[in-house]
């Protein structure tokens, strides 16, 4: 089975997410894809984020009613902080029959020689390229690398970041979250 791993802090997930990773489980070669929540990016600071589980029951509220979406702890118990690489390796080790894939952001496409090993990573594995809108000018130079596929997504601007900033000023954003997510942030007090 062709698997695409999404990965992300998910903090927390939202509908973007959602259309994005079901366009690529429709619209693309993979079977499914499957939500890394990731415990802690070593680019991003840690105090910012709720706490796994918080965030991992969210992509399981998220995804109930997707069959081909589904969420994965696979990085809870790998070394912190943790890099895509060995996950990778694990995930092979752990489901031989499958191949995995990335799914990323054509703005991380830019940055992706920055990643520990990314030739390693290149060499065995294929990104799925969703288009976004970027300040960096110019076609990221891997978009061309014959494991690269550039799939045409919708493009989506909604960020966890923001929901988070707008729901202690009170605003309604509902509207961005999966209904099950926001009952659940709503019950949790998350983010006020």
């Amino acid at each position: 089975m062709k698997i695409g791993l999404f990965f992300g802090t998910f903090n927390p997930i939202h509908i973007g997410h959602l259309i994005i990773a079901n366009h690529m489980a429709e619209f693309s070669e993979l079977d499914e894809v499957w939500f890394v929540v990731t415990p802690h990016n070593p680019f991003k600071e840690k105090k910012t984020l709720l706490a796994d589980n918080h965030r991992l029951r969210m992509v399981m509220e998220a995804t109930e009613d997707y069959p081909n979406l589904k969420p994965s702890n696979i990085e809870f118990g790998l070394p912190q902080p943790n890099y895509t690489v060995n996950t990778l390796v694990h995930l092979q080790e752990k489901y031989p029959d499958n191949q995995f894939n990335l799914i990323m952001g054509e703005d991380n496409l830019h940055t992706f020689h920055k990643w520990k090993n990314y030739k390693v990573i290149l060499e065995n594995y294929h990104i799925y390229v969703y288009p976004r809108i970027s300040k960096i000018k110019g076609q990221p130079s891997l978009l061309n690398h014959p494991k690269v596929h550039k799939i045409n997504a919708p493009i989506i601007e909604i960020s966890s970041t923001f929901i988070r900033k707008m729901i202690p000023k009170g605003k309604n954003i509902r509207p961005l979250l999966p209904q099950k997510v926001w009952k659940y942030m709503d019950e949790m007090n998350f983010y006020k």
